[in-house]
């Protein structure tokens, strides 16, 4: 399989980002249960391999380097969608919520990437002005999201794990 290239570790992160909305644009445009939970499926192993690459490499190099309330809200929001993929994963199309938890999911990420990608204030915007080596993270970050992409096709995903949410607490 053809490596895709990307400049550095956000272009990589900023394309994960599309790729998961157009995935959540097919969900929403499409019919029968089977199909919307294949897409919901492939939805929630982008997402889990996402969070991953972010808070194994990349929330890392950058804390102390940006605001750190800005990488402490990435956690808790990757946490909160980590619940519903869960839950999704869990379930089946046809079970009640279904959708309405997918939706869900799709406004929580939409909100996550609005505060990445914000300019000036975002947290790809300041990671910009640090001296993190982006090109050096891109290139981790590749070689883990292949070992995970792997996994995925060989196994399957095991369910995501809150970082910083107790799920128990709930």
């Amino acid at each position: 399989m053809a490596q895709q290239e990307f400049s550095d570790a956000i272009a990589l992160l900023k394309a994960d980002h599309r790729v998961v909305e157009e995935l959540f644009s097919k969900f929403e445009n499409a019919s029968g249960n089977g199909k919307k939970q294949q897409i919901a499926e492939q939805i929630c192993d982008e997402l889990k391999i996402h969070t991953l690459i972010e808070e194994e490499i990349f929330y890392p190099a950058l804390r102390g380097k940006i605001e750190d309330d800005l990488l402490d809200e990435a956690y808790v929001e990757h946490d909160g969608a980590k619940v519903l993929i869960n839950d999704i994963m869990a379930g089946g199309s046809d079970d009640e919520f279904y959708d309405a938890k997918v939706t869900v999911l799709s406004e929580e990420i939409e909100h996550h990437v609005k505060e990445e990608e914000a300019p000036s204030e975002g947290m790809f915007s300041q990671a910009r002005k640090t001296d993190v080596d982006l090109v050096a993270l891109r290139d981790q970050m590749m070689t883990r999201k292949e070992e995970l992409k792997q996994l995925a096709q060989s196994r399957g995903l095991p369910p995501a794990e809150p970082a910083v949410v107790n799920p128990r607490a709930a």
